[in-house]
């Protein structure tokens, strides 16, 4: 009885706030949209894997800055596991060219190169005395995609990233501010002298600003699903279920560093440190060209597992048994921080 009624006096708080409702429900929405319409991504140099192509072609390929590796044998399944961009053959006299897409601004790079690529391999065979005239043209390429299509875009790939960051943001922020507006007010030490249990305090204020959170989490799927069109190719649920245990995460981190904050400022502090750094590893910018030590640091981020389960579910349609390692470790942050709340809250008791 206790706990809930420490719930229904954070909803009712929360409730009168309408800025702070603002900022929890509507500026995630305004943020995305910006995004949406203003967010460009850098290409990277591409990995292509090429089978039974002329020598001269691989050459040209190779000048036109392509990493080209030479296969025997290689299928769709081979682009995936040896997380290659994409995969040039030759079929019954025909080159095709197979593209993973996972990052669309890479793929268009890559098929615009190939391109170029193989009009210069047919010029060079005109002009060669050695081999027999041919016909300048642009030879046709069958284009097949692992992931999405010749449609997509690079804000298909980065949305799920940007839907999972707001998330986290909002959550962290609202649940931060708010255990700390307790403190100094003095409610907190008035709890705390009472019989109530860290744990029942820790669980009332989970539960209370779970509430919005929950409700935050399914706005921002619904909107970016069915207004901004976001693509979406696995389950609605899974992804929610996702951006929940997120939520969950920045939760019971907002409130464990608010046990570490003395004024609102202060809390604002913490997102440069617990925050910002998180972007750096969620997606948003290419891990590829960091240095493996630095790579490292993105596995200790929450952000980085939800970022990597948003993207298989909404962009390449994986199953909860694909992305079970990520759900995972998001409940281990979770749990941990939670603990930490507990033992954080020890100082506040009064003797």
């Amino acid at each position: 009885m206790r706990t809930v009624a420490l719930i229904k006096r954070i909803c009712q708080e929360m409730l009168r706030d309408k800025r702070t409702l603002a900022l929890l429900f509507v500026a995630p929405l305004i943020i995305l949209t910006l995004m949406y319409f203003l967010f460009n991504g850098n290409t990277v140099d591409p990995k292509l894997a090429v089978v039974n192509v002329d020598n001269n072609l691989e050459k040209i390929l190779e000048e036109a800055n392509i990493n080209v590796i030479h296969y025997d044998t290689a299928d769709k399944a081979t682009i995936v596991v040896e997380d290659l961009d994409g995969l040039l053959e030759v079929k019954n006299g025909k080159l095709e060219l197979t593209l993973q897409n996972s990052d669309p601004s890479t793929a268009k790079a890559l098929q615009m190169k190939v391109n170029q690529s193989v009009s210069l391999h047919a010029q060079s065979k005109f002009l060669n005395p050695n081999t027999a005239p041919v016909a300048i043209q642009k030879k046709t390429i069958d284009t097949q995609y692992v992931y999405g299509n010749s449609e997509t875009a690079f804000f298909d790939v980065l949305s799920p990233v940007l839907v999972g960051f707001f998330v986290f943001f909002f959550v962290f922020l609202i649940s931060g501010i708010g255990l700390l507006k307790e403190r100094t007010t003095g409610t907190l030490e008035r709890l705390m002298s009472t019989p109530i249990r860290r744990g029942e305090i820790v669980t009332a204020y989970l539960v209370g600003f779970g509430i919005f959170a929950v409700i935050q989490t399914v706005i921002v799927v619904l909107y970016s699903i069915n207004v901004l069109d976001m693509v979406m190719v696995g389950s609605v649920w899974n992804v929610i279920l996702i951006n929940l245990l997120l939520a969950l995460v920045a939760l019971s981190l907002g409130t464990l560093l608010s046990s570490f904050a003395a004024s609102e400022f202060q809390m604002v502090q913490f997102i440069p440190i617990a925050v910002i750094p998180q972007v750096f590893f969620a997606g948003i910018f290419p891990l590829e060209g960091m240095a493996d030590w630095l790579q490292s640091i993105g596995k200790i981020m929450p952000i980085y597992y939800a970022a990597n389960a948003l993207k298989g579910v909404m962009y390449k349609g994986l199953n909860l048994t694909d992305i079970s390692g990520d759900l995972f470790a998001l409940v281990v942050f979770a749990t941990i921080f939670i603990i930490l709340n507990i033992f954080a809250l020890k100082k506040y008791r009064r003797l």
